[in-house]
């Protein structure tokens, strides 16, 4: 009987000390603040209007769609209501090349405008940003 003790001792301490690290990986990631901002749905500050070039520079409509409302590549619109900015992140520096995604980690435009895009899909996905071309807000 002793023996079966403390192997029910040792079980459950693993179980207690396991607990907390369960606990961090699953928690929810906090929300992040997204800087862009929009005027009449079409005027864009100077950063978000970056990520809007690079958008057209990269010719990522040919998958995702001219409206971002998805082709062959899942519409990001959709996308980005679920996916953070580091998760955005992996996708455009490392692709999903079983499903078609390139790895854009090669790209000058890319490495220095992926978080201007970020911003501007987002503001898509939020609404807030109407599809079609962007020009710059008054005063940027």
């Amino acid at each position: 009987m002793k023996g079966r003790s403390i192997l029910l001792l040792t079980t459950i301490t693993a179980v207690v000390l396991a607990l907390p690290v369960v606990y961090a990986q699953n928690k929810p990631a906090l929300a992040q603040q997204v800087a862009y901002k929009v005027v009449d749905g079409n005027k864009v500050d100077d950063n978000t209007l970056q990520g809007w070039k690079t958008w057209r520079a990269l010719d990522c409509e040919r998958c995702h769609g001219a409206q971002q409302q998805g082709l062959v590549g899942p519409s990001l619109v959709d996308a980005l209501k679920q996916i953070d900015k580091d998760e955005f992140k992996r996708t455009v520096f490392g692709g999903r090349i079983g499903k078609g995604m390139p790895d854009f980690s090669a790209s000058p435009r890319m490495q220095k405008h992926w978080e201007d895009l970020y911003a501007y899909l987002k503001g898509r996905s939020d609404g807030n940003i109407k599809p079609g071309d962007l020009s710059p807000m008054a005063g940027n």
